[in-house]
């Protein structure tokens, strides 16, 4: 028989009434997490959670299998996976910034006619993807089709430049790429066409925490021939208005 934890877990210590244990257990792993956390260590894990070592390993391929973690190649330490962006995404979609954010979005579809999104980045396995959180669809048919939840290159198109632009640079940065980011930081936008999709336009602008640092990026696209200079204007407006509110 396994012998008895000689301090009780905070599972056990919170355990839901009329729940299962496991999954009250492998729901402090993800609790474990705090904020400025990158990623935990086995170790660091178990002693956060009071729970063995042997029984965190089962927890923790349960939960990779799921994607809520996802293992480090590098180091071997846990991190949140995917599927948390996933989950927060639909959660944010209908609650949480949703009453911030999407009347922004509403009003500049409205403004523009065209699909009006919101992107943050986010870290999946060892690279950098997109997140689109919020989107506002074009009333035209003819647009391009993204869903809120939905992972975008983190390297190609308007909404990929400005947060690339403005957050800490890799080093791997291409000589034109790393004259671009200089231009859209100075300017404050940029409007692309054929950058993700030789058919799709693009106007994007940095959307910034009180604290200055990045948050995300308002994001409009069009089909290219509907591509018009006219809408760098309402984009930074909308980035501006969320700016300090997110």
């Amino acid at each position: 028989m396994p012998k008895k934890p000689q301090v009780e877990s905070v599972a056990d210590a919170h355990a839901a009434p009329g729940g299962a244990a496991a999954v009250d257990r492998a729901l402090t792993l993800l609790s474990a997490f705090r904020h400025g956390d990158r990623a935990l260590s086995l170790t660091e894990l178990a002693e956060r959670t009071q729970l063995y070592k042997s029984t965190v390993l089962r927890l923790l391929a349960s939960l990779e299998h799921a994607g809520l973690l996802q293992r480090q190649r590098d180091d071997g330490r846990y991190a949140l996976g995917p599927e948390v962006a996933r989950l927060h995404a639909i959660y944010a979609a209908s609650f949480s910034l949703d009453a911030v954010v999407m009347p922004v979005l509403r009003a500049l579809t409205a403004a523009t006619g065209e699909s009006a999104a919101y992107h943050v980045r986010q870290k999946q396995g060892d690279a950098w993807v997109r997140l689109c959180m919020y989107r506002v669809d074009s009333p035209n048919m003819l647009r391009d089709h993204v869903r809120a939840g939905d992972l975008l290159p983190a390297d190609r198109g308007a909404g990929a430049r400005v947060l690339n632009a403005f957050s800490e640079s890799s080093g791997s940065e291409s000589p034109a790429d790393r004259k671009l980011f200089a231009r859209i930081r100075a300017e404050g936008f940029v409007a692309l066409v054929g950058d993700r999709n030789t058919e799709l336009g693009g106007v994007s602008a940095p959307v910034f925490h009180a604290d200055g640092s990045l948050a995300g990026a308002v994001t409009l696209t069009m089909p290219a021939h509907r591509f018009n200079r006219s809408q760098i204007e309402p984009v930074r407006e909308a980035a501006a208005r969320l700016s300090g509110m997110i």
